[in-house]
């Protein structure tokens, strides 16, 4: 049942390996120290890459979690994961829909994704739509079933005949039950319970996507389409993480910031042609170490308690030029590292999309923000932040 004034039903589960192998099902998979890897005994499958028509065959297990009731109807599902692959490996996430006691949807796969792109290309499966469901690149949308929770399915691929396969970490998902309609989402956004946020702006680093404009065509181009990779890169630096000058050697010596480069190229979904996807930027933070996910909050009240834990937040937005004043532009969907709050709780934003690393910090107005984030993208957020730093505690219906 939803908590009085919460606006919407949000529920997040995740599961960590090796801790929850047990919670599920494993077949051609065992636990190790760092998390989830084949066994002795795996299946065999072959996989043509779409993106580059190269063939080969792998040693492949999986793990299913146990089916996930989250208690109202499920509209749709962002899976995330963390995760190591060494070269050749990769990971294939599936999610289906449950109610009461079985499943209501078939299987349908959000991801094919591997940490680089020296092997398969990593990609989201698009044209995959029936009377159930349909797959809108790193998203579930239940269209024509009812159902009230999820269950994942991961597969583990390594080429036959390698000595080192892939290891799961961690996964989960968020699932979410319809948006509210008028001004319900702003109305969600009541009072927090606490204000440690309020006048607290975390140091993260100021990153312009804009500085990039025509790099690396073939992986977005930069510019305007480098925002989420841009906010990932952000975080990562604010925790003192992210690649190494010997792993971003191949990037222009002239390019103002090579990171930014770096995380384009490997939160790239080669089939979705852009650098948004939202799991493969938090997938791609886990490859330094990071925990880190996908959740909707349901309001600024909620993420006030992130700030006030020392964890800044990529959201999702959508406005046009006019509807929050400080972001000047249209955009149908746009990330934004929220980095603090004025002491009257307005948000203080890192937004990529200036013309320089200057321009970049922002301050807005709380209401109008809310709308543009919660409209825009149903209050999506990346949580990234190391297993060292707790997150607050979570609400009674926990999307965290």
């Amino acid at each position: 049942m939803t908590d009085a004034g919460q606006g919407r039903d949000v529920v997040y589960r995740g599961f960590r390996f090796p801790a929850d192998l047990d919670d599920g099902t494993a077949l051609g998979v065992r636990p190790d120290d760092a998390g989830l890897v084949l066994d002795g005994s795996p299946s065999r499958l072959e996989y043509t890459d779409p993106h580059t028509d190269a063939h080969a065959r792998y040693d492949v297990g999986s793990w299913v979690s146990p089916p996930v009731r989250v208690g109202f109807g499920v509209h749709q599902v962002v899976p995330s994961w963390t995760a190591d692959t060494p070269a050749g490996c990769w990971l294939q996430v599936e999610v289906c829909g449950w109610a009461d006691d079985a499943p209501v949807t078939g299987w349908y796969v959000l991801a094919r994704w591997a940490a680089g792109d020296e092997g398969i290309r990593p990609t989201s499966v698009p044209g995959q739509r029936d009377g159930q469901a349909e797959v809108d690149a790193d998203t579930l949308v239940v269209t024509g079933a009812e159902p009230t929770g999820w269950q994942v399915r991961v597969t583990l691929a390594r080429p036959v005949g390698a000595a080192l396969g892939p290891t799961l970490r961690t996964i989960g998902a968020v699932a979410s039950g319809p948006r509210p309609t008028g001004g319900g989402a702003i109305g969600a956004d009541a009072e927090p319970d606490e204000s440690a946020a309020r006048g607290r702006v975390l140091a993260v680093p100021a990153f312009s996507q804009r500085l990039h404009a025509g790099h690396y065509p073939h992986w977005g181009g930069g510019g305007d389409s480098w925002c989420s990779p841009t906010c990932t890169a952000m975080v990562l630096a604010y925790w003192g993480a992210g690649p190494t000058p010997g792993e971003y050697a191949w990037v222009d010596p002239a390019d103002p910031r090579p990171e930014v480069d770096h995380a384009a190229r490997h939160c790239y979904d080669h089939a979705y042609r852009g650098a948004g996807n939202w799991p493969f930027n938090t997938a791609y933070a886990g490859r330094y170490g990071m925990d880190a996910f996908v959740t909707r909050l349901r309001s600024l009240a909620e993420a006030e308690r992130f700030v006030a834990a020392g964890v800044p937040l990529v959201v999702s937005a959508a406005f046009r030029n006019g509807d929050v004043p400080g972001l000047d532009y249209d955009t149908k969907g746009h990330l934004i590292v929220l980095v603090g709050f004025t002491s009257n709780g307005d948000p203080v934003l890192n937004d990529p999309y200036a013309s320089d690393d200057a321009g970049v910090r922002r301050t807005v107005d709380r209401h109008r923000f809310t709308a543009a984030w919660q409209r825009g993208s149903g209050g999506m957020v990346y949580v990234i932040h190391p297993p060292s730093v707790p997150l607050p505690p979570p609400p009674a219906q926990p999307n965290w």
